[in-house]
């Protein structure tokens, strides 16, 4: 007999080999009817799991926190069952569940159509309907070999040479039987098809295998579950909004930038998508300034000897973009900002009073992103980001992370972002001193709490030189964005031997705080988009108001009005087409242009506007002077609507 342990602390007596299924059954009916799979010591496995000595056992339904992957994992290969009846010979690649949904990789003869889509889902609902079983089979590796060999899977085999080296058996799963679809995978999966109701295949891409451009071209289908019905509608809902909302094609129809295929990955910023870019670029240095930040700027190509000391030439030289001079020198286009600014930091003497030293910086940074991940804003190869370095002395790191977390709250409160805090942790794989890491995560601790901001801790996923705390923002559908960071290192100001004089007439090397908030301004205007619509706030948008006169003889007067806004500080133009009033308020509107300024015989004569709101509609008559002061308000406060 052995001991099992329940969640809420009592314990059971049962024969060695019971299954987990068998615990549920002895709690109660009804859990045993909601069981998906179980916990047991820390570990997801299915419901078949035999218990063979003392283990912590908790039974999984759907309102568990793991119900939601463990269903799409069995959904994709739901999926993958369809797909191989279907058509047959298609062979299967991987099939994970995702953040959004699951995917699964396959090589067929011909690309998917939209048709296709429609057939394999109709065949995942006929074989949901059946209420197959997922039955876990523990093959000898050598006949699991074997049989993917002979049906012509060389990918499957590839997986199990690679994952199983030196395994005696292997783990694989079944859908019914064989001969309806068997794949090499550890699960776990719930019981059986029935468990899965609400799903929907949502897109397919090209795709290779191991995401190699040189591997095997393969096809991803996507999709996506939920644990509800009514779950999967909210989520398609979200999906279509989000559709209207894609910063691709807002960004278009509001003429804000535009691609060429001759320079993939790059961003030609149209006049108002500049306007935009340089607005938040400008409201950057604003916030920055006013806390002791410097601006420089430093140089595109570096020498390949800054690369193979900051690590990067060994460590991501297949990202970066190298170029050869005249002189046979290898150089590199920077994909970072830090290395330049570790020479920035060495170019003087620097004292402890020196310190904190804040280097920002907006250039150009360029990453050799394969052509098949590039997508809009959101992942470019040229782009610039609110970048800062903080080169503080060991004792300073507390204080200057709070202010950076103050700052944090501060901006994305401007934006009227919401977001969550991750503090990363020592990673197995780390460089320097387990005491120093102690020492940098209580400062990061200490600093969260008293900047009184909450967070959800990663262990074990800081970054190699340092732990940090990393934004994720929360758009207006609800998506999360991860854009900002902040990132100890102890490492690079080392390796540039980086010095100060400290009070003690003693040489140290600073702390290096690596930190952005926006992220890269490419993604953050993508994601700006996206969460407002294209109706960016007041103080944010390309055009702040349009003067449209309403007949040929005001225009003078539109004119006068829109050079006083504009000497004011506002975005203005006046619409002097032959068009009517009404077309013109439409057109604007569609281009979210927040204030329609209509001018006509009795405006021009009290010196007032007929003021229209794009979503707040007709406001009114008012002097000019007073809608002037109420903008500008707005303006200056960062009113969000």
């Amino acid at each position: 007999m052995i001991t099992v342990t329940l969640p809420d602390g009592t314990s059971r007596q049962v024969a060695a080999g019971t299954p987990a299924a068998a615990i549920a059954a002895d709690i109660s009916p009804r859990l045993a009817q909601a069981a998906l799979a179980a916990v047991v010591d820390d570990q997801l496995v299915d419901l078949d799991f035999p218990l063979t000595q003392d283990a912590r056992v908790r039974i999984v339904t759907d309102k568990s926190p793991e119900a939601l992957a463990l269903c799409r994992h069995s959904t994709a290969h739901l999926m993958a069952a369809a797909v191989t009846a279907l058509f047959p010979g298609a062979q299967c690649g991987i099939g994970p569940a995702i953040d959004e949904g699951y995917f699964y990789d396959f090589v067929v003869p011909q690309p998917f159509v939209p048709e296709d889509l429609e057939k394999i889902e109709a065949k995942m609902r006929e074989l949901a309907a059946q209420d197959l079983v997922y039955e876990r089979q523990m093959w000898p590796r050598d006949e699991a070999l074997a049989f993917f060999a002979q049906r012509g899977e060389p990918l499957k085999v590839q997986l199990i040479e690679e994952k199983t080296a030196g395994q005696s058996h292997v783990s694989c799963y079944t859908i019914k039987d064989r001969d309806t679809f068997v794949d090499f995978c550890v699960g776990p999966h719930v019981p059986s098809t029935s468990r899965l109701k609400a799903f929907k295949l949502t897109s397919t891409s090209n795709a290779y295998w191991k995401g190699d451009a040189k591997g095997q071209p393969m096809q991803r289908l996507y999709g996506t579950a939920f644990l509800s019905q009514k779950e999967l509608d909210a989520h398609l809902a979200r999906i279509e909004e989000a559709k209207k909302r894609d910063h691709r094609k807002v960004g278009k129809e509001l003429g804000l930038f535009t691609w060429h295929h001759w320079a993939p990955g790059a961003t030609f910023w149209l006049a108002k998508g500049a306007t935009l870019y340089n607005t938040l670029a400008d409201y950057m240095r604003s916030r920055l300034f006013p806390a002791g930040y410097v601006e420089v700027k430093t140089p595109i190509v570096f020498n390949k000897g800054l690369w193979e000391t900051s690590g990067h030439w060994s460590h991501y030289r297949e990202n970066m973009f190298l170029v050869d001079s005249k002189d046979g020198e290898e150089m590199g286009l920077k994909a970072m900002n830090c290395p330049g600014h570790m020479l920035v930091f060495a170019s003087e003497m620097r004292s402890y009073k020196d310190l904190p030293l804040r280097l920002h910086e907006q250039t150009p940074l360029h990453r050799n992103e394969a052509s098949g991940v590039l997508s809009g804003l959101t992942r470019v190869r040229q782009f610039s980001q609110d970048d800062a370095h903080c080169f503080v002395t060991d004792d300073q790191i507390g204080a200057e992370v709070e202010a950076l977390l103050r700052l944090v709250q501060r901006i994305y409160g401007d934006f009227g972002l919401e977001y969550t805090a991750k503090l990363a942790t020592r990673p197995e794989k780390f460089l320097g001193e387990v005491a120093t890491w102690d020492h940098a995560e209580a400062s990061l601790r200490q600093a969260l709490e008293r900047a009184g901001q909450a967070y959800v801790l990663e262990a074990g996923e800081g970054a190699f030189y340092g732990p940090k705390i990393d934004f994720d923002i929360t758009d207006a559908l609800g998506r999360k964005w991860q854009c900002g960071t902040i990132q100890l290192d102890y490492q690079m100001p080392a390796r540039f031997e980086l010095r100060y004089t400290g009070a003690d007439n003693a040489e140290h090397t600073p702390v290096v705080i690596h930190r952005a908030i926006f992220g890269s301004f490419e993604r953050f205007i993508g994601i700006l988009i996206e969460h407002f619509a294209g109706a960016f706030p007041l103080w944010m948008s390309p055009v702040q108001a349009v003067v449209l006169p309403i007949a040929d003889r005001h225009s003078a007067y539109a004119h006068e009005v829109q050079a006083k806004l504009a000497a004011a500080g506002l975005r203005t133009y006046v619409d002097g087409r032959q068009e009517k009033v009404n077309y013109k308020i439409r057109e604007a509107q569609l281009q979210k242009v927040p204030y329609m300024l209509v001018v006509g015989d009795k405006e021009a004569e009290a010196g007032l506007v007929a003021v229209r709101h794009r979503t707040r509609g007709d406001l009114g008559a008012s002097p000019f002077d007073r809608f002037l002061t109420e903008a500008l308000a707005e303006v200056s406060e960062k009113r969000l609507s």
